[in-house]
């Protein structure tokens, strides 16, 4: 009698999905507001890197307009 009382009042335990669910979501949510972005503006600088070459004008962010001469690494 009393091990059924104990049974019966006992919690069920949470399944793993519903666990993992909320840390997944902040995750994906991390990884699409801060990892992906950041990784998307890196390939365009490094884009806009490799296509320079001796001879362009470049706009510095002061706003300096300067040629470029030569380039190293």
């Amino acid at each position: 009698m009393l091990l059924s009382l104990l049974a019966a009042a006992a919690p069920e335990q949470p399944s793993l999905l519903s666990s993992l669910a909320l840390p997944l979501a902040f995750f994906a949510i991390f990884y699409f507001m801060i990892i992906r972005p950041n990784s998307k503006r890196n390939k365009e600088h490094k884009a806009m890197v490799d296509g320079l070459s001796v001879g362009n004008e470049v706009v510095f962010a002061g706003g300096l307009i300067g040629k470029i001469k030569k380039i190293e690494g």
